[in-house]
């Protein structure tokens, strides 16, 4: 079965290697999840299924992860399973986490309810940190184009001034980059239509998105 080009994906290896950053690949599962395959009730992402037909694991410049997939593990599922039982409610959305920053309580995710009509499904950043619940930031189209932010993050942070100095507190992702996410069309164009207007959203998700919205504006 012929999987989908992942360009975004390949742009963040090239990235990583070119500036010698960390980067950890693991190897696929002999038989990886395909498109259609189901995670904790959710339709995984066709472009997540193609990750993980090249990809058991990632870990990209100390920061970013994507769970854990092999012949012994589903981190996936298990992510998933403890997100249902422990946080859905409290969020009031159905999301399918598939990675986040070590160490923290941020974490990605897909929105399967937003799918297109090619099954391709938005990402989230979902934040445990506030007081009254979790909070949900619009990244991405696509999980690919998830893929391809990181990467001109990271492009963006290697130029950055403070760098030499700062290193990756020199250049917050994604909270000082929105201009970088505003480059995502489909994505705005999503927001602009309130479909990131969940009934749990707080102030912190309606300012970001607003964020992005403004940088869109000033880009165009």
């Amino acid at each position: 079965m012929t999987q989908p080009a992942l360009p975004g994906f390949d742009r963040l290896l090239a990235v990583c290697r070119q500036a010698s950053l960390e980067m950890l690949l693991t190897p696929p599962a002999r038989h990886p999840l395909r498109e259609g395959h189901r995670v904790a009730g959710h339709v995984l992402d066709p472009l997540l299924a193609a990750f993980y037909a090249r990809s058991g694991s990632a870990r990209f410049a100390e920061d970013v992860y994507l769970l854990r997939v092999n012949d012994e593990e589903n981190q996936l599922e298990e992510k998933n399973q403890w997100w249902r039982e422990s946080w859905q409610e409290r969020l009031g959305l159905s999301v399918c986490v598939f990675g986040g920053e070590a160490s923290l309580a941020y974490y990605f995710a897909t929105v399967p309810g937003l799918a297109d009509a090619q099954g391709c499904q938005p990402v989230v950043e979902v934040s445990n940190y506030e007081l009254d619940g979790p909070v949900v930031m619009p990244l991405a189209s696509t999980v690919d184009r998830f893929f391809d932010l990181y990467a001109r993050y990271l492009e963006a942070l290697l130029s950055h001034e403070d760098y030499a100095e700062r290193g990756y507190t020199a250049l917050g992702f994604p909270w000082q980059v929105p201009h970088l996410v505003a480059r995502d069309e489909h994505l705005v164009r999503l927001i602009d239509e309130g479909r990131f207007d969940f009934p749990q959203a707080g102030h912190e998700a309606r300012a970001w998105a607003l964020r992005v919205i403004e940088a869109h504006r000033r880009i165009m």
